[in-house]
């Protein structure tokens, strides 16, 4: 059986969602970011880089939130195999989500690590249209290969956790994303909500009853988010 290190509404959410969509065991086992143990040499030890998400398997610990999709997607079947024409459509678009929207997005989360505090503003300024121009980007490819950006598929919950944290950071800044500019992506957020697992995982990391239509601020029940 897997092992999830995960935090609340961390990148671990995207993992959770496509393990529980694919109804694939595993157990969960927190990282308490609150008290550093992210930091910690035991898990550092799985994880050098101390982020989250790690996934333990039998073969060892895989991080990095693209490589485990990817692993997961090979390894049970919930992408385009090695032949399949839709395969490099598929690697594109995960490589896209991983390095350039996923990398982009977490600038906003943490500015003081990328602009000093005089250039916040400017920073979300520049980087929020980078985002939305993403976000554009991925609603038309989501309406192009509505398959592959399905409902608890790697490409579909990571784009659609993507737009969530786009609707709640920063938390003492501008509101720059509305979901529903995006018609694709709206549709796939609602899909998403509907399935069995969505309320499941939302109550275990306090996400609210629409965590992806009405993104609201987390309030886990175990854990720290930061």
């Amino acid at each position: 059986m897997y092992t999830l290190h995960y935090a609340p509404d961390n990148a671990s959410l995207i993992v959770r969602l496509v393990l529980d969509g694919a109804g694939i065991p595993y157990r969960t086992a927190l990282v308490n970011r609150a008290k550093r143990e992210h930091d910690g040499p035991a898990y550092r030890a799985l994880n050098p880089t101390g982020l989250i998400p790690t996934l333990e398997m039998p073969q060892g610990p895989i991080s990095e939130t693209g490589a485990i999709l990817l692993w997961l997607a090979d390894t049970h079947r919930l992408g385009p195999a090695q032949a399949d024409p839709d395969r490099p459509t598929f690697l594109k678009w995960l490589f896209f989500l991983s390095n350039t929207a996923h990398a982009d997005l977490r600038t906003i989360f943490y500015p003081h690590q990328y602009a000093p505090s005089d250039a916040h503003a400017a920073h979300l300024e520049i980087m929020s249209a980078r985002m939305l121009r993403h976000f554009a980007l991925l609603d038309t490819a989501a309406a192009r290969h509505p398959k592959l950006f399905a409902p608890a598929t790697p490409l579909g919950v990571y784009t659609i956790t993507l737009t969530r944290w786009a609707a709640l950071y920063p938390p003492d800044g501008p509101v720059w994303m509305d979901l529903s500019a995006f018609p694709a992506l709206a549709a796939l957020a609602r899909a998403q909500e509907a399935r069995v697992e969505t309320p499941v995982v939302a109550r275990a990391e306090g996400l609210g009853p629409h965590p992806f239509t009405r993104p609201e601020q987390p309030n886990p029940p175990e854990g720290s988010v930061l």
